[in-house]
């Protein structure tokens, strides 16, 4: 971590809205989880007459939209002052849920996911990028908790609305792009306690401008754009799916499968904030690995659904009870891996290449979320919902193995050349 030249201390103000724009970034990916499909409420597929995997259009665009704004990361910071990229991205994302929830057809709604897209794709990546550049490895972590409280907030405001009679999955987003432009106000005001990463008054070494096309000669940067890909797909999918895979697919009720989900996201977000105040104390490497071997468990669990069907486990509800505990344990420890491995593969490139990576890498990430839960939805539609933590499954092994591949002693020279 390096650290501002004209922001010696830490500016708690700054941090906080940070903070609170992650909160609301991590709110509409929630509230799609429970707001897309349902059996006995109203929702999204309902209201447009659509089929299950219908959703993947809407990934897609908001795919395309957040890749753009997180590839061009590292260079928009070195044109542009921090706060104004922080300001307009979440300007263009409260306009475009206030799009999704006003606008009358599904295919405007598609096109809208564009905008919203690129709008928390700037926030997405810009903060990973300050906060790599500015703080340290602990406050990231926190960052990235901020986004699990948004989705717990996500999905509360999400289940009180639906809850309601005459409830509509509308006024979840409508919620949503208010604190958007709530949070767009407060970057205004404090425009001038902003560190302008990347344009001559932060401490050297960011090179923003360095080209995009040395950055990806790397193959270190390529095996982190996977890994990258990879995680977001088990937070993506696993937010997306978890509800309809218990609701729809494993028979329980609406408010159980919903509750399902929001241990998995309690857990994600305690264990970002248990995991930045261990962090001082272990080596990133035991905690990663640690980590992806307790993902593979319990992805593991969730694929054999091991119970078996017999009168005393339906009477203590032994089944609803395991994919809790389980699911608790999967959001607890995929909670530290994004801000981990940040940090790792911020160091290993050094400043000549981190803000371009990070920024291709949180595109991945992007990349991971917009295709990898429509490719859930379209493999459940061909087989059953049973497909989901199979996938889950499969991305936690990749994860770990590509992560192996970049601590590999023989490979040190071959992924970061020492030219670089």
């Amino acid at each position: 971590m390096t650290s501002s030249a004209t922001a010696p201390k830490t500016d708690y103000l700054v941090v906080f809205i940070s903070y609170l724009s992650f909160v609301v970034l991590g709110m509409p990916g929630a509230m799609l989880g429970i707001a897309w499909a349902s059996i006995e409420r109203p929702s999204i597929q309902k209201t447009f007459e659509l089929g299950l995997s219908d959703v993947g259009a809407l990934f897609i665009t908001t795919t395309i939209g957040y890749s753009l704004a997180s590839v061009f990361g590292g260079r928009l910071f070195g044109r542009f002052s921090s706060w104004s990229l922080f300001l307009g991205g979440s300007i263009l994302a409260a306009v475009a849920l206030l799009g999704y929830a006003f606008l009358p057809a599904w295919w405007m709604i598609v096109a809208a996911g564009l905008l919203a897209g690129f709008g928390s794709g700037m926030l997405d990546s810009g903060m990973n990028i300050y906060f790599a550049a500015v703080f340290n490895a602990r406050l990231m972590n926190w960052l990235h908790a901020s986004f699990g409280v948004g989705t717990l907030v996500g999905i509360f405001v999400i289940q009180t609305v639906l809850s309601n009679a005459g409830g509509t999955w509308q006024t979840g987003y409508i919620v949503a792009a208010i604190i958007y432009f709530i949070v767009a106000v407060l970057f205004f005001l404090t425009r001038s306690r902003w560190v302008n990463v990347g344009r001559g008054s932060h401490e050297e070494g960011t090179h923003a401008g360095i080209s995009a096309r040395l950055t990806l000669r790397l193959p270190l940067v390529w095996i982190g754009l996977v890994i990258f890909l990879c995680y977001a797909g088990l937070e993506a999918v696993g937010t997306a799916w978890t509800s309809p895979l218990l609701n729809i697919g494993r028979g329980f009720d609406a408010v159980t499968a919903g509750l399902a989900l929001g241990i998995l996201q309690g857990s994600f977000t305690a264990g970002r904030i248990f995991f930045g105040i261990i962090l001082p104390y272990f080596k990133p490497s035991t905690l990663i690995r640690a980590c992806s071997v307790v993902l593979i468990v319990t992805t593991f669990l969730l694929i054999i659904n091991p119970l078996p069907n017999t009168l005393l486990v339906e009477i203590l509800n032994g089944k609803i009870y395991f994919v809790m505990i389980v699911l608790a344990f999967y959001g607890f420890c995929l909670a530290p891996i994004w801000a981990l491995m940040v940090t790792y593969l911020q160091e290993r490139l050094g400043p000549l290449h981190g803000a371009n990576a990070i920024g291709f890498m949180v595109a991945a990430a992007g990349i991971g979320v917009g295709i990898l839960p429509g490719i859930a939805g379209k493999l459940a539609e061909i087989s059953s919902l049973e497909v989901v933590p199979v996938i889950l499954l499969v991305l936690s092994i990749v994860i770990a193995g590509l992560y192996e591949l970049t601590v590999s002693r023989r490979l040190q020279a071959r992924l970061v050349p020492a030219t670089t």
